[in-house]
């Protein structure tokens, strides 16, 4: 297999930083790039691996699922559900945002 080295940019480092909300300094981002650049390649090798006789499989051994009888029992109200809550609106749970307008 022939070795071809992918790029990677300090911009392109930035804007994988931004979208994993990770601050990088301009050093490390000019660090991480040949890094990147590596995993990239590294991904692109395994392409050729499995040959086309070998099924794609997502585990190793077949899944079974388990299944059971959906039968309604008796459950929290929301009030008892929300009464530890430390922040509740309008009858649910208030969290911290953590996306922001820009989603």
């Amino acid at each position: 297999m022939p070795e071809t080295q992918q790029q990677i940019s300090a911009d392109e480092v930035a804007h994988l930083a931004d979208l994993a909300r990770i601050d990088l300094s301009a050093e490390e981002r000019e660090r991480l790039a040949p890094q990147l650049a590596v995993v990239l390649e590294y991904a692109a090798s395994l392409d050729g691996v499995a040959g086309d006789d070998v099924p794609a499989t997502s585990h190793p051994l077949p899944l079974r699922n388990v299944l059971r009888e959906d039968v309604p029992q008796p459950s929290l109200t929301a009030e008892e559900a929300l009464s530890g809550a430390p922040a509740v609106e309008q009858q649910r749970f208030e969290v911290p945002r953590i996306l922001g307008d820009e989603q």
